[in-house]
């Protein structure tokens, strides 16, 4: 069971860390082809939310995708029944383009590794960068971040929780802690 020890960015705040991401993939990568991509669930928003932002700083609309990582998980067999397969909707070519990754949460890197395979599937794309609205550490593969909104140290009893308006209502992250003894 977990509880709410705090919410450590709220709406605006998020709405900030967004916009700073997208001014940062916009220095990096000036000049370069690109496409943002939303691991689904809730990297989708986020997505939407940095192709905007890019728009609104240089005018240029950003073509957007949703990847589903599902079939490229580690742990599909011990999710079984549960594991639930939804579109990828990528309807523009990678091929020679910057594709920005955009996770809500990077923890072990599982996901990104993931993710990684799964747009590598769908072309060559120039480069592939990874975005994360939350870095919270504790990574089991070499993965990192490109483009990270606020990197928040975490123990392993903590949770943290990216609530957006599509899914939650309000838009907030929070750490949760789990009050019992479960690992």
């Amino acid at each position: 069971m977990y509880t709410e020890k705090a919410v450590i960015l709220n709406g605006a705040a998020m709405d900030r860390a967004l916009m700073r991401i997208a001014h940062e993939i916009l220095e990096r990568d000036e000049g370069t082809p690109l496409c943002v991509v939303g691991i689904r669930r809730r990297g989708v928003p986020l997505a939407r939310s940095i192709a905007e932002n890019i728009r609104r700083i240089n005018g240029e609309d950003i073509p957007v995708g949703v990847l589903d990582i599902t079939l490229y998980r580690d742990d599909l067999s011990e999710k079984g029944e549960e594991a639930r397969v939804s579109a990828t909707e990528i309807g523009f070519d990678v091929q020679g383009k910057t594709v920005i990754l955009v996770d809500d949460v990077l923890y072990t890197g599982r996901t990104a590794r993931a993710a990684l395979e799964a747009v590598m599937k769908l072309g060559r794309p120039a480069a592939i960068r990874l975005a994360a609205l939350i870095d919270r550490g504790h990574r089991e593969l070499p993965i990192r971040a490109d483009f990270v909104g606020k990197n928040v140290p975490t123990s392993r009893k903590e949770l943290i929780e990216v609530r957006l308006p599509e899914y939650d209502g309000r838009q907030e992250v929070a750490i949760l802690e789990r009050k019992d003894d479960t690992p």
